[in-house]
C-alpha cells in the first residue's frame, strides 16, 4: 500500500508490504547499497558512483547517478545517518534533485515474514512550480518506483 500525504510543503510517502523473508536476510538485503539496483526500474538509469565499505553506517556517504526522464541524468548524494541493526535505517539527501529528502527504513519481524515500511518525506525545489511538478509528474514517478520495488521483492522472496 502506498500512501502520500501533504503537510506544510513537505510530503510524506509511506509504503508498507509485507514479505516471506527472514528479518536477517531483510537486513542483509536491503542494508547492502548494492541491492538498490536490483529493485529500481532500470528506465532509472540508477548507478552507485562511490565506493561501499562493507557494511552499512552512520556517516557512510553514498553517491549515485540516476536519471529521473528520459535525456537528463543527475547526481545523488545521500548519508545513512541512523542505523538500528535489524530494525531501522535513514538515508537523507546531501545533494540532489529534492530540496529535502529524509528515507526511513523499518523492518519488523511479523510471523513467517517481514513487515517493512518505507516512510519518505520530501521537499521539491522551484516553489509553486514544484508543488505544480508533484501533481503532474513527481507523485506518478515514485508511485511506479515503489510499485516496481513491492514486484521485484515478491518475484526475489515471495508473498505472504
Amino acid at each position: 500500500m502506498i500512501s502520500i500525504k501533504s503537510h506544510s510543503g513537505i510530503y510524506t510517502l509511506e509504503v508498507r508490504q509485507l514479505v516471506n523473508i527472514s528479518l536477517a536476510k531483510a537486513w542483509d538485503f536491503f542494508s547492502s547499497p548494492d541491492n538498490l539496483s536490483k529493485i529500481t526500474p532500470e528506465h532509472m538509469g540508477f548507478k552507485i558512483t562511490s565506493d561501499l565499505g562493507d557494511k552499512m553506517q552512520p556517516g557512510q556517504v553514498i553517491t549515485y547517478q540516476v536519471s529521473p526522464v528520459p535525456g537528463f541524468k543527475t547526481n545523488w548524494v545521500t548519508e545513512i545517518t541512523h542505523v538500528e541493526y535489524q530494525s531501522f535505517f535513514v538515508d537523507e539527501q546531501r545533494f540532489g534533485p529534492y530540496r529535502m529528502w529524509h528515507h526511513e527504513h523499518h523492518f519488523e519481524a511479523q510471523g513467517k515474514g517481514v513487515m517493512m515500511t518505507d516512510r519518505v518525506s520530501y521537499k521539491l525545489p522551484f516553489g509553486i512550480f514544484g508543488r505544480i511538478a508533484h501533481g503532474i509528474f513527481v507523485r506518478k514517478k515514485l508511485e511506479q518506483i515503489f510499485e516496481y520495488r513491492e514486484q521485484c521483492l515478491e518475484k526475489m522472496f515471495g508473498k505472504i
